[in-house]
């Protein structure tokens, strides 16, 4: 990916400051929502002379619990900003850390099925009709897309009708994956997963309202052990041309400081 001519400078000035690489390479907990996004960061980083990276997805609340567990962990990018306060006030976290990108909640549904909109009036008139026999979302005990999915329904009045059709991804990218290979009619997932090539080529998608639901502030922070790599990779994510990437993936800024 191409990025922005005005951002040359300031990369190439990250580059001079970024560290040798003699350590492993760190391993970064990821929430589900940034499996399309964070290989082109990882990408972009190396570009300006970052080191190597090693990423482990999953659920916020999945990665959270490894971490009280003592997983090896040196940064953790979590989908919802109460995992990351929670673990920083119990001293897993260096600190609290970060808000990275703001997420956003896409309703989708297989090309030629499901009359999909940000209102979710579509999938209000099929249900009326029966014509949904499955709907995919996260869990929501531990993914916070999961959370955010039923706070929309919920909203949006439909909860008590959708519930018993639902299915449940461990994480948000495979509840996407549900809602996109014919187990699901549709489903409501983060629109950065809505947005990739591979999810475009298959489903429609909307973007749901985000007043619907609770934000989806995703924050990351450093492990106490964490090294040279996975902090610098920590200052990268927080330069213009990285959240030029994160935009271009579905997410939005968040709120200056």
């Amino acid at each position: 990916m191409l990025l922005p001519r005005r951002h040359f400078l300031a990369l190439t000035a990250a580059a001079l400051a970024l560290p040798a690489h003699a350590e492993t390479a760190p391993v970064i907990a990821a929430a589900a929502s940034l499996r399309f996004v964070l290989p082109v960061l990882t990408e972009a980083f190396a570009t300006a002379g970052g080191g190597p990276l090693r990423v482990t997805y999953g659920s916020s609340g999945t990665l959270a619990q490894q971490l009280s567990n003592g997983a090896p962990f040196e940064l953790f990018l979590s989908a919802d900003a109460d995992y990351v306060l929670r673990l920083a006030e119990a001293g897993v976290l260096r600190d609290a850390g970060a808000v990275y990108a703001l997420g956003r909640l896409a309703l989708i549904a297989p090309k030629g099925g499901l009359t999909v909109d940000g209102a979710m009036d579509g999938l209000a008139a099929a249900l009326e009709r029966g014509e949904i026999r499955r709907f995919a979302i996260a869990t929501p005990d531990h993914a916070p897309y999961g959370m955010r999915a039923r706070e929309a329904l919920i909203h949006r009045g439909l909860w008590e009708q959708i519930e018993p059709r639902l299915i449940f991804g461990e994480n948000v990218a495979q509840a996407a994956q549900f809602a996109t290979s014919g187990n699901a009619d549709g489903g409501l997932v983060a629109a950065s997963l809505a947005v990739a090539p591979a999810v475009l080529a298959l489903a429609d998608s909307a973007v749901i309202p985000a007043e619907w639901h609770e934000p989806l502030d995703q924050r990351m922070a450093l492990t106490p052990d964490a090294g040279e790599t996975a902090r610098a990779f920590y200052d990268f994510l927080q330069t213009p041309a990285a959240q030029e990437i994160f935009a271009a993936h579905g997410f939005a800024a968040p709120e200056p400081a």
